[in-house]
C-alpha cells in the first residue's frame, strides 16, 4: 500500500520531481566519470605522463561529494514543503506517524533509485565521449580506458545510496518532530520584514568591511601566504553573508521608497513581493552566490590551468631539442623544421667528468631564462651567456668534499645544468667541467657532439620533438644503464598539458554540476513560497489586473532574484582568481568564456524558474 501511494505521488509531483532529478543525474553522471579516471589504475599504468590525473579526478569526486550532500538535503527540504499539506492531511485521517514518514523515505530512496540508474547511463556515456577527447587531447594511448568501468559503477552506487538512505532517514526525522496542523497551517506564518535599523546599519558596515579585507587578502596573496589565504576564505565567506542579510534588504527597501519607480505600473506589488520574500531569502542567496563562485571559479581556474600550459613551458627551458651526437635520422628530421637558432658544441667525457670547451662556448654563448627578472613578467626573459671564465676550469654538480675545481659561474651553471642535459642523471650523476684548451686537450675520454635548437613554435613540431626525446632517452638509459627521467622542453610541456588538460575537464565539468546544483537550489526556495503567492496573483487577477502584466512582473521579481548572487558570484570569481597567480603566469587568461558559459547556464535556469513559478501561481483562466 505504502509502495503504491510513493508512486502515485511521484506520478501526481513529477514536474516538481524533474529539477530534482535532472541535478541529481547531473551531478551522479559526473561522479561517475570522475571515478572511471581516479579509480583505474590499468589505464593510468599504462599511461605514466597521464598518472597524475587520477589526483585531479580524485579531489574532483571529493569536492563533488560535498556539494551534492547540501543539495540533496536542501533539495528534499523543499519536496517535504510542497508536500506538508498532503502529509498533514493523510495524518488527520487517521494515517499514522510512523507510517506517513516510512511513505516519504520510500519516495526519498525511490527517487534517488531512479536517478542513480539514469545517471549512470549517462555518466557511461559521458565518460565514454569526455574519455575519448580527453585521451585525443593529450595524445596518450587509450589502452586499458573503459568507459564502462565496474568499480567506478560500485563505488557511485555505494556512496549514492547510502547518501539517499541518510536523507531519507532525516526527511523522516523532520516529519516526525512536525503536529498535523503545523503541516497543514505553515503556508499561514508570516515572512519577516522590519528589522532593527541599527542591527541593519551595523551588520552592512561589517558585510563590507569584511567583504574589503577579504579582497584585500586574496589581491595581496603573494605577501601574506597560507595566512592571506584563511583570512581571504573566512572574511569574504562571512562578509557575503553579512551583506545579503542586511545590505541587500535595505536596498530593496530604498528602491520601494522611491515613489516615481514605485507607482510605476505594477512595481508597487512586484517590489512589495521582492520586500516580503528577501529577508528568508537573504541565507539561500548568500549561499548561492558563494555557489556561483565555486562553480564558475572552477571553471574559469580549469580553463586557464590548460591555457598557461605553453607559457609556463617557455619559462621552462629555452631550447625547443637537445640533442646529444645526433644521427643522419635526427638530422633529417632537423631539415622538416623551421629553425631560428642552432648552437653545436663539442665536449668530452672520461670516468671522472664530462668536459665542454671554454673557448666554444665562448664564441657561442647560449640563451638562458632570467628567472629573477621573470617573476612579474608574463613573457620569459631570455638573456645571452655574458659571464667570463678567467680560471682554467670550472666545475657544477660535484660534491664538496671532493670539489678540487672553482664553481661554475651562475649563469654557465644554468646553461650547463639546464640547457645542455635532457636529465639530471644523463650522466650518471658525473660533475660539469668547463676547460681551457689546454686542459681540455688534456682530457682523454670519448668526443662528443651536442646540438641546441630553437624552433618558430614547438606545438607545430610536437610529433618530431617526442621522436628526438625518446631516441635521446634510449641511447642515456643505455649508456648509463638505468632510468633516465626526461626534462626536455617538449616533455615538460607533455606532463604539462597532460595535469592542465584533466584540471580543465574536472573543472569544468564540476563547475557545471555546481552551477547546476547551485541554480536549482535558488530555484526550489523561489518555488517553496509559490503556493502563498498564489492567493495574491489571484487577487490581482479578479480585481482586473491583466495576464501579461503580471507575467512581466514575474520575471521582473524573479530576475532581481537571481540578479544580487549572480553579481556577487562573478565579483568574487574575478577577484579570487588572483590566487592563482603564484601558479599560473596569467590566471586571467581568455575568462571570458567560462563567463559566458556560467552565464548561459544561469540564464537557462532563470527562465526554467520563471516558467515554473508562473505556472504555479497565475490562474489558469
Amino acid at each position: 500500500m505504502l509502495l503504491k501511494l510513493s508512486i502515485h505521488s511521484i506520478r501526481k509531483m513529477m514536474k516538481d520531481y524533474l529539477v530534482l532529478l535532472i541535478g541529481l543525474i547531473v551531478s551522479i553522471s559526473v561522479f561517475y566519470m570522475f571515478q572511471t579516471m581516479a579509480l583505474n589504475t590499468e589505464f593510468t599504468k599504462g599511461n605514466s605522463i597521464i598518472s597524475s590525473i587520477r589526483i585531479v579526478f580524485g579531489i574532483g569526486s571529493v569536492l563533488l561529494s560535498f556539494i551534492t550532500l547540501f543539495y540533496i538535503l536542501y533539495a528534499n527540504s523543499f519536496l517535504l514543503t510542497l508536500r506538508r499539506k498532503e502529509l498533514g492531511m493523510y495524518m488527520m485521517l487517521g494515517a499514522k506517524k510512523k507510517k506517513v514518514a516510512q511513505l516519504l523515505f520510500i519516495e526519498t530512496v525511490g527517487l534517488g533509485m531512479v536517478a542513480l540508474l539514469i545517471g549512470n547511463v549517462v555518466g557511461i556515456g559521458l565518460a565514454s565521449v569526455v574519455g575519448k577527447i580527453l585521451i585525443k587531447g593529450m595524445d596518450v594511448s587509450a589502452k586499458g580506458y573503459d568507459a564502462f568501468y565496474f568499480p567506478a559503477l560500485i563505488a557511485t552506487l555505494l556512496f549514492f545510496f547510502v547518501l539517499f538512505a541518510v536523507t531519507g532517514m532525516i526527511n523522516s526525522i523532520r516529519l516526525l518532530r512536525k503536529t498535523e496542523l503545523e503541516l497543514i497551517r505553515e503556508d499561514e506564518t508570516q515572512d519577516e520584514v522590519e528589522k532593527s535599523k541599527l542591527r541593519i546599519t551595523v551588520f552592512t558596515v561589517l558585510g563590507i568591511l569584511m567583504l574589503g579585507i577579504g579582497y584585500y587578502s586574496i589581491i595581496h596573496v603573494n605577501k601574506l601566504q597560507e595566512m592571506g589565504l584563511i583570512v581571504a576564505t573566512i572574511c569574504t565567506t562571512i562578509g557575503t553573508y553579512f551583506i545579503f542579510g542586511s545590505l541587500l534588504p535595505l536596498f530593496v527597501t530604498m528602491l520601494k521608497r522611491n515613489k516615481k519607480r514605485n507607482e510605476a505600473g505594477l512595481n508597487s506589488f512586484t517590489l512589495a513581493q521582492l520586500r516580503f520574500r528577501i529577508n528568508s531569502l537573504s541565507r539561500i542567496l548568500g549561499t548561492v552566490s558563494m555557489l556561483i563562485a565555486l562553480g564558475a571559479g572552477a571553471m574559469t581556474a580549469g580553463m586557464a590551468f590548460q591555457k598557461n600550459v605553453g607559457m609556463t613551458t617557455e619559462f621552462s627551458r629555452v631550447y625547443d631539442a637537445t640533442i646529444h651526437d645526433p644521427n643522419v635520422e635526427e638530422i633529417k628530421e632537423l631539415k622538416q623544421m623551421n629553425i631560428i637558432e642552432e648552437k653545436k658544441y663539442p665536449y668530452k667525457e672520461n670516468n671522472e667528468a664530462v668536459y665542454f670547451s671554454r673557448d666554444d662556448l665562448l664564441n657561442q654563448p647560449p640563451l638562458i631564462s632570467e628567472h629573477r627578472s621573470a617573476k612579474k613578467s608574463k613573457e620569459p626573459i631570455r638573456v645571452r651567456v655574458s659571464e667570463g671564465l678567467p680560471e682554467p676550469i670550472y666545475t657544477s654538480l660535484e660534491k664538496p668534499e671532493t670539489q678540487q675545481y672553482p664553481s661554475m659561474p651562475g649563469q654557465w651553471e644554468d646553461a650547463l645544468v639546464r640547457e645542455f642535459q635532457i636529465s639530471y642523471n644523463q650522466f650518471g650523476g658525473k660533475p660539469l667541467r668547463i676547460a681551457d684548451k689546454e686542459n681540455y686537450e688534456k682530457v682523454q675520454g670519448t668526443v662528443h657532439s651536442l646540438l641546441l635548437i630553437r624552433v618558430d613554435n614547438l606545438q607545430k613540431y610536437k610529433p618530431i620533438l617526442t621522436k628526438i626525446d625518446q631516441r635521446q632517452k634510449e641511447v642515456a638509459q643505455k649508456n648509463i644503464g638505468e632510468e633516465v627521467p626526461m626534462q626536455t622542453k617538449m616533455t615538460t610541456y607533455q606532463y604539462m598539458y597532460t595535469f592542465m588538460s584533466g584540471t580543465m575537464f574536472m573543472g569544468f565539468f564540476l563547475g557545471a554540476s555546481f552551477l547546476a546544483m547551485m541554480a536549482s537550489s535558488l530555484m526550489f526556495k523561489i518555488l517553496t513560497g509559490a503556493s502563498r503567492d498564489k492567493r495574491r496573483y489571484a487577487m490581482l487577477r479578479k480585481i482586473g489586473v491583466r495576464k501579461g502584466v503580471l507575467s512581466r512582473s514575474i520575471y521582473k521579481e524573479v530576475f532581481f532574484i537571481f540578479l544580487f548572487p549572480g553579481i556577487v558570484g562573478i565579483a568574487h570569481v574575478l577577484v579570487g582568481m588572483n590566487l592563482f597567480s603564484f601558479i599560473l603566469l596569467d590566471p586571467y587568461v581568455k575568462i571570458w568564456m567560462p563567463i559566458s558559459l556560467f552565464v548561459f547556464i544561469y540564464l537557462a535556469y532563470y527562465w526554467i524558474t520563471v516558467q515554473l513559478y508562473k505556472g504555479m501561481v497565475l490562474p489558469k483562466v
